[in-house]
């Protein structure tokens, strides 16, 4: 089924990107609404180049995106764990010869919690902005500064995704950026997506606060940074990159592997709205979660985030410095698109078939005195809290040998269920997650029969 946005909603973004575009007062501005890796909607307001008006602007001009770099790098060092050549919980130490910071492991590192300092450079280097050269990096990274205690607070550090940028050069024997083309862009499909900036590209610019001229800016995060935020890319292949995470080809990266990635490890505010993952920033937005990154550079403000749920994908691309709230204006997008014109529902099908060993599971189960639902569709096995919003995805088992499942998804996913039968095969009640599961509500101390 088609998914077409209507024109009021069409109308409705369109004042929303002129809105964040005045706001911002940046030179030029890139947005657009997906849908499963399909544009809905895309604006392109104001000039690519200032000093060439003939430059292109819209969803294949390059902009530099800067830390949603840190998403591609992420996926890297996933990459790694699957094939089993490391472990979130290795030390860095142990995966980068040189390194002498104990304790630090590739966990923290991408969820910004290891306490090392924010920045992989001294003071002076935000007067000069010289990159600093790679083969000094190991020293550089152990004279650096851990300021707090890990996992004791959120602490958003560009000089562990550097260090995670080299332990995937290092474990692949080749520069981070090869890795990066060899794993991922090339597979994706991510062709506008480079280490430096290619034609139609939006010019790098400073607007300062008293004047509305604004003043050229250097490119940064190159060489030895590149890894925390060199990249640039599109609006056009940044959503091609969020369908790639909604929906993975395995072969590349693993569907668990992605929502392990989305699962919170550390909270990023006091108000518990918005969380970190490994590589991905989770936001909570009244009844959706918004996963994704935003990027801040000389001349490169970025924003691009996706809800599982809706499919929805949203992206901005500014460039201005000092461009406003890329977070708030990309998940703003896709927030109005998501409450004011949905994609159609699914209809509901007919399975086919119900397998018959799980014929005697199905139906209502007690445990602690509260039902739960077991169920068939499209052949698995699924459970829910009886009475509980249909909206709350259910529990799903895998089959794993006579009378044995494992829960692959929802409410105590991880967990195992064994069934327990009577002499006569009669089954006397359910092991879930080591809680019994009996046909008749009892309390402890009852013994089912």
């Amino acid at each position: 089924m088609g998914y077409e946005l209507l024109d009021t909603t069409r109308r409705a973004l369109d004042r929303l990107a002129i809105d964040a575009q005045r706001a911002s007062r940046t030179p030029a501005f890139v947005a657009g609404v997906a849908h499963r890796g399909e544009l809905l909607w895309s604006a392109a307001i104001g000039t690519a180049d200032l000093t060439d008006p003939s430059v292109p602007l819209g969803v294949d001009t390059q902009f530099l995106i800067a830390s949603n770099t840190k998403t591609f790098t992420a996926a890297m060092v996933m990459q790694l764990r699957d094939e089993g050549r490391l472990r979130l919980d290795d030390q860095v130490d142990d995966l980068l010869p040189g390194s002498e910071h104990p304790g630090v492991t590739v966990r923290q590192l991408l969820a910004h919690a290891s306490g090392m300092q924010r920045e992989p450079v001294d003071p002076a280097f935000w007067d000069s902005l010289d990159v600093p050269p790679a083969e000094r990096f190991v020293a550089d990274w152990n004279a650096r500064e851990r300021v707090l205690e890990p996992h004791t607070a959120w602490h958003y550090s560009n000089l562990g995704y550097l260090v995670l940028g080299e332990i995937v050069a290092h474990l692949d024997g080749r520069p981070w950026a090869e890795s990066l083309k060899s794993r991922l862009l090339e597979p994706i499909g991510l062709h506008r997506t480079t280490t430096e900036l290619r034609a139609p590209r939006a010019g790098l610019y400073y607007v300062p606060p008293f004047t509305d001229v604004p003043i050229d800016e250097p490119v940064l995060f190159s060489g030895i940074l590149a890894a925390a935020g060199g990249l640039a890319s599109t609006v056009a292949d940044l959503v091609r990159w969020h369908a790639f995470l909604l929906d993975p080809d395995e072969s590349i990266l693993r569907k668990d592997t992605v929502t392990e990635m989305l699962e919170p490890h550390a909270v990023r505010d006091d108000r518990f709205s918005g969380a970190q993952g490994l590589g991905f920033a989770i936001v909570r937005r009244g009844d959706r979660t918004w996963f994704g990154h935003t990027g801040g550079a000389p001349g490169g403000i970025t924003g691009a985030y996706s809800d599982r749920a809706s499919g929805l994908t949203a992206v901005v691309l500014m460039n201005n410095s000092v461009a406003k709230d890329p977070e708030g204006t990309a998940i703003g997008l896709g927030e109005h698109v998501a409450a004011n014109d949905p994609a159609p529902l699914d209809p509901w099908t007919p399975g086919t078939a119900v397998p018959s060993e799980l014929v005697p599971l199905l139906g209502v189960w007690f445990s602690e005195g509260s039902a739960f639902v077991f169920r068939v569709r499209e052949g698995r096995l699924e459970a829910v809290v009886g009475g509980a919003d249909p909206s709350i995805p259910p529990s799903v088992f895998e089959q794993t040998g006579a009378d044995a499942f494992r829960t692959v998804s929802g409410r105590e996913r991880g967990e195992r269920l064994t069934v327990e039968r009577r002499e006569d095969g009669s089954i006397r009640l359910l092991h879930w997650a080591t809680y019994r599961f009996t046909r008749e509500p009892l309390g402890f101390g009852e013994r089912a029969e």
